[in-house]
């Protein structure tokens, strides 16, 4: 299966919020939940330290997903 790691972390105050299995390039639009290698998040789907709500739940082809709100995440390999 090609793809790669990626960690993912908010924007406003630069905590990592998942490690996340992304099968192919381009920008993070949503998580399905079965692909999170390791959450810091406790599933609330709010950054940790700051509150700041960074995704919401839904369901994408039949899988749940976490659907992550423009502008409040950013990525790193």
């Amino acid at each position: 299966m090609q793809g790669h790691i990626i960690k993912v972390y908010c924007s406003k105050c630069d905590t990592q919020l998942y490690r996340y299995w992304k099968a192919i390039s381009g920008h993070l639009l949503k998580c399905y939940k079965d692909k999170i290698l390791e959450d810091f998040t406790h599933s609330d789907l709010k950054c940790p330290k700051c509150g700041e709500s960074f995704a919401r739940e839904a369901v994408i082809h039949n899988r749940p997903a976490n659907k992550i709100i423009q502008g409040k995440v950013f990525v790193k390999k």
